[in-house]
């Protein structure tokens, strides 16, 4: 396999080179945008790999980035935000980001993570078992999920939406806490929050609505899927 891009959006050089250093003492090709809307160009024509995104860069703030980007691929997006403010990071992840990072950040904790969200998609191509639960039908090898209730047309989940659903439908009627959902859907060398699991099961029962399977809540323990 050649070597994979990494998109590296800062206004600040010093911070795209430093992550440059790193990333590619590990094998990576980094690209550079000082704003978001040569960010945006680059996603597109470039087709990174994966897209380090500061939270504020000029033209276009990274919210709106992720947004756009989110229109049109599924490339996987680490936001870079300033301060460690809870809105920020779960902004970030209800547009689609993967995950965050606080600056200032440590250059390894920064390639760990790049490593960690590429491995977790490199697997999530891999085939397996067609898993049908009540009208429910995921399959892994189409990357497809559908509900009979609606028509059968495939929902439109993200990358990590479907390893969450796939990963409770492995383990269905089984309860699983919010740190083995991370462990299990995200992969153990996540590193962020539960608070990144609650937001996508918000953003999984939306798509479920009207159909007869349901995330529960356990209060207290976790989360399950039942018909």
């Amino acid at each position: 396999m050649g070597r994979q891009t990494v998109l590296v959006v800062d206004d600040e050089q010093h911070i795209i080179d430093l992550a440059r250093m790193y990333l590619e003492q590990e094998g990576f090709t980094v690209e550079q945008a000082l704003d978001g809307a040569e960010a945006l160009r680059k996603i597109r024509d470039l087709k990174p790999a994966l897209v380090v995104l500061d939270l504020m860069p000029p033209e276009v703030d990274g919210w709106e980035v992720c947004r756009r980007a989110r229109e049109s691929s599924g490339v996987p997006i680490i936001m870079l935000t300033a301060r460690s403010d809870d809105v920020d990071k779960i902004v970030g992840l209800e547009l689609g980001a993967d995950d965050y990072l606080t600056k200032p950040f440590n250059p390894r904790e920064l390639v760990a993570r790049v490593k960690a969200i590429l491995r977790r998609y490199d697997r999530s191509m891999q085939p397996g078992t067609v898993i049908h639960l009540g009208q429910l039908t995921i399959d892994p090898s189409s990357r497809e999920v559908t509900l009979a209730t609606l028509a059968a047309q495939p929902l439109e989940l993200r990358t990590q939406e479907f390893e969450l659903l796939h990963t409770l439908a492995q383990h269905r009627g089984q309860v699983l806490t919010r740190e083995q959902l991370l462990d299990l859907a995200w992969g153990y060398d996540f590193y962020g929050e539960t608070r990144t699991v609650d937001v996508h099961i918000a953003h999984l029962r939306k798509k479920l609505r009207g159909g007869d399977v349901e995330i529960e809540t356990i209060r207290g323990v976790g989360y399950k899927l039942s018909v």
